[in-house]
């Protein structure tokens, strides 16, 4: 027979239990197993079986070919780029869920981040001695990974690294803007083009999200360059001072710049937008590969959609989805990326295919 004061005891914890917020009960409790093949999958409705299947292969892939200091390099014919290609796999190691410290990718991904935090310079530089005279668009890509972490990492000395690197990175791309506003492969060019400035103001754009102080003056001018190399059409050309055609590549990375910075409805961003749809459609398989960027372009184009959210999001991931799953290599489950490789390519692919997920803050809304 139970007495009076334990039931009670018991019906006490139910109720506490009940009514603690979600997250803290998420905390203190195990997710439940699915019993069974009819349970619903707690996937988001658009990672269906054979997406799920592909980022699991893809990402198995990326685990694999991880070097033993934690970088990723190029297997392409144009170098290894090891900044670049870490920052971009440990990006898409983030978006399947996993963080430096827990999930099944956490190993890959603090060993990256090591490998990240070594090649952090005491002048802001992010790089390796074999990439310098081509560093800046792993510089900016790395400043996006490292803001990605600062909010998942959970030991205080590793946190206040990754700020550091940070605010050093910040400030070496600050004092290498130009004259126009923009930024070129080195930190000392004194030039410009429309891919690497869309890349610094990204980076920017998530530490500032991340916490750490950017100068607004450094944000303007470069949204400033970005507008000075707007075409008739809507897209951006290559340079500000170049006569050239838009690129589809760099305007797809200049809405999402827009999108970033909360411009969804700037007149200059809806229309390179509607230049990028034209371009980018996945249905237009022609007009999306001549360029020769087409992952480049999807990196940024996939983002574009998925913030604006809604049927134009669903209708192009779809599309994208499919051009995907029907491209991995079947061999080892890696896609080939351009004129790069497919550590590259992989990265990429991951990226795109796990937002969903929405795993990455910088790619929220």
């Amino acid at each position: 027979m139970i007495r009076k004061p334990r039931l009670l005891r018991r019906l006490a914890c139910a109720l506490l239990l009940v009514a603690l917020p979600g997250p803290l009960l998420a905390q203190t409790t195990a997710p439940a197993k699915p019993a069974g093949p009819d349970v619903p999958s707690a996937d988001p409705p658009e990672i269906t079986p054979a997406t799920k299947a592909s980022i699991d292969t893809g990402l198995k892939f990326l685990a694999s070919t991880q070097n033993r200091d934690g970088s990723w390099r190029s297997r392409g014919a144009n170098g290894g780029y090891p900044v670049a290609m870490t920052s971009l796999c440990g990006l898409a190691l983030l978006s399947s869920g996993s963080t430096p410290t827990q999930g099944p990718y956490a190993r890959q991904i603090s060993s990256a981040l090591t490998f990240l935090l070594k090649s952090a310079r005491r002048d802001g530089l992010i790089a390796q001695v074999e990439e310098e005279s081509h560093c800046m668009h792993g510089h900016g890509f790395a400043m996006l990974f490292l803001a990605q972490c600062l909010g998942v990492e959970e030991d205080p000395q590793r946190m206040a690294q990754i700020r550091l690197a940070l605010q050093r990175a910040i400030e070496l791309t600050a004092r290498s803007q130009s004259a126009a506003g923009g930024w070129l492969y080195t930190p000392d060019s004194g030039g410009d083009e429309g891919s690497v400035t869309v890349t610094q103001v990204q980076g920017m754009r998530a530490a500032r999200n991340a916490g750490l102080a950017v100068p607004k003056r450094v944000i303007d001018n470069a949204m400033s360059y970005i507008e000075k190399s707007t075409n008739a059409d809507g897209g951006i050309r290559y340079q500000v001072t170049d006569s050239g055609p838009s690129r589809p590549a760099i305007s797809a990375a200049a809405v999402v710049c827009y999108f970033n910075a909360g411009l969804y409805d700037d007149p200059r961003a809806k229309k390179a937008a509607q230049f990028v749809d034209e371009q980018l459609s996945p249905a237009n398989t022609q007009s999306a590969r001549y360029f020769g960027h087409y992952f480049y372009a999807h990196l940024y184009m996939a983002q574009v959609k998925y913030l604006l959210g809604g049927q134009q999001w669903q209708d192009y991931f779809s599309g994208m989805r499919q051009r995907l799953i029907e491209s991995q290599s079947k061999d080892d489950g890696s896609w080939d990326g351009d004129h790069v490789g497919p550590t590259y390519g992989t990265a990429i692919a991951l990226i795109i295919l796990q937002l969903p997920y929405k795993a990455l803050p910088i790619m929220q809304r």
